[in-house]
């Protein structure tokens, strides 16, 4: 399945990208399983998404908790929880 990912504010400046399209493995089936599948990518990964870390999530620009089922062609977003503008 593929999906689009997007970063935001700090968690854009640690990992380097603002945006990025991945094939989701078979087992990985929610928004939780995608932040996983990214920290296992290790350093600033597992850093900037830790599960010590406050991070919002959204799918399809509806924010979302770790449980939200993910579908093909989504857009799943990752941010602090507070970001400036």
């Amino acid at each position: 399945m593929k999906i689009s990912l997007k970063y935001f504010a700090a968690l854009r400046e640690a990992v380097g990208i603002a945006q990025e399209q991945i094939d989701l493995p078979p087992d990985v089936t929610t928004v939780g399983g995608v932040r996983e599948l990214l920290r296992a990518r290790g350093g600033v990964w597992a850093e900037a998404l830790s599960s010590e870390r406050a991070v919002r999530m959204a799918h399809n620009q509806v924010m979302c908790d770790g449980d939200t089922p993910v579908k093909e062609g989504a857009e799943v977003a990752f941010f602090p929880p507070v970001t400036g503008g």
